[in-house]
């Protein structure tokens, strides 16, 4: 059944996930507006998309509240890589949860179905491998990534207040990591940092001993895992992860780099940062159950994609423009 056309707002519209989804919502004929303060998020990301006739581009920072009149809510606002949310570590907590009262009560005075995109990082460093949705999990609320871990816990408890008090329609989506192009490539994430570095023959660095694990799903796939959930009304006020559970290994990882670039870089191996989970990997029956949703690109073929994004951007010269962001 085709779904008639909505007005549905996506904050951080303008970052690596919100540019996506503002995509495939376009493509299904949505009218979309993209709110975005351009902390993190960039212009040159929606650049393909402002002509559209159903595209409108807001900038203007989710901590105040905002007035408009949609249908959906995408609630994607805040720096999601330590670099950038340990830059700012007081905004960050602000915009998770500032942020998630102000889009909640525009939810509620609206009418509107909301998503929330929580983190993997509320499961913390996990002692239940794989994470399901009722790990409560383990957490370090004064280290120096507790603004993000700490901030999404709280928005999920926000949302799951508004539910039960008001009565609003929720959808929690618990993001493992996610690679693909437009990613930002100073974000400090181990992808982008893998893959830069693998491009200028640069030494790649690995935290510790590179045996932690990460599981990697690719963009295409996580935004399919979004509009799925936000369809599913049997996912109204429940979590739900959205990850990829095929773990590889830190190491394994930086070697498929240095394979599919071609690069001459070498392992460089440093201490591993402060609260840096050992192992990360979703268990995603809900998603399966609820959803009929599972990624289907595998890591190879997603890097490959990334890769060429990435040497794309450093030909035409933007790298430089953004190095020092």
């Amino acid at each position: 059944m085709v779904s008639l056309p909505k007005h549905i707002l996506v904050t951080g519209g303008a970052g690596f996930l919100g540019t996506h989804l503002c995509e495939r919502l376009l493509d299904q004929g949505h009218e979309v507006i993209c709110l975005d303060n351009f902390y993190t998020g960039s212009r040159r990301n929606i650049h393909h998309l402002e002509s559209h006739p159903r595209f409108e581009v807001m900038r203007h920072d989710v901590t105040f509240p905002v007035y408009v009149e949609v249908d959906e809510i995408f609630n994607l606002a805040c720096p999601a890589s330590p670099v950038h949310y340990q830059r700012h570590p007081v905004q960050t907590v602000k915009t998770s949860v500032h942020g998630a009262i102000n889009v909640l009560g525009l939810a509620k005075r609206v009418g509107a179905k909301i998503f929330q995109a929580s983190t993997s990082e509320i499961y913390g460093d996990p002692e239940v491998h794989p994470q399901q949705e009722d790990y409560w999990g383990n957490t370090n609320p004064i280290g120096l990534r507790s603004c993000y871990d700490e901030g999404k816990r709280c928005a999920e408890t926000l949302f799951f207040d508004y539910h039960r008090q008001y009565g609003l329609d929720i959808r929690v989506a618990r993001i493992f990591n996610t690679f693909g192009p437009r990613m930002h490539p100073h974000d400090g994430r181990v992808v982008s940092n893998f893959i830069l570095q693998a491009l200028r023959n640069e030494p790649i660095t690995i935290y510790g001993d590179g045996e932690q694990t990460r599981s990697f799903c690719y963009v295409d796939d996580l935004v399919e895992g979004f509009l799925r959930l936000m369809a599913c009304d049997e996912a109204n006020g429940q979590p739900v992860n959205l990850g990829n559970p095929v773990e590889i290994t830190i190491r394994e990882m930086a070697e498929t780099v240095i394979e599919q670039t071609g690069s001459s870089s070498e392992l460089s191996f440093k201490p591993l940062p402060s609260d840096d989970p050992v192992r990360r990997r979703p268990d995603i029956t809900r998603a399966q159950n609820l959803l009929d949703w599972q990624p289907q690109t595998t890591w190879e073929d997603g890097l490959a994609k990334t890769i060429s994004y990435f040497d794309a951007m450093l030909k035409d010269g933007w790298w430089g423009m953004v190095e020092n962001q």
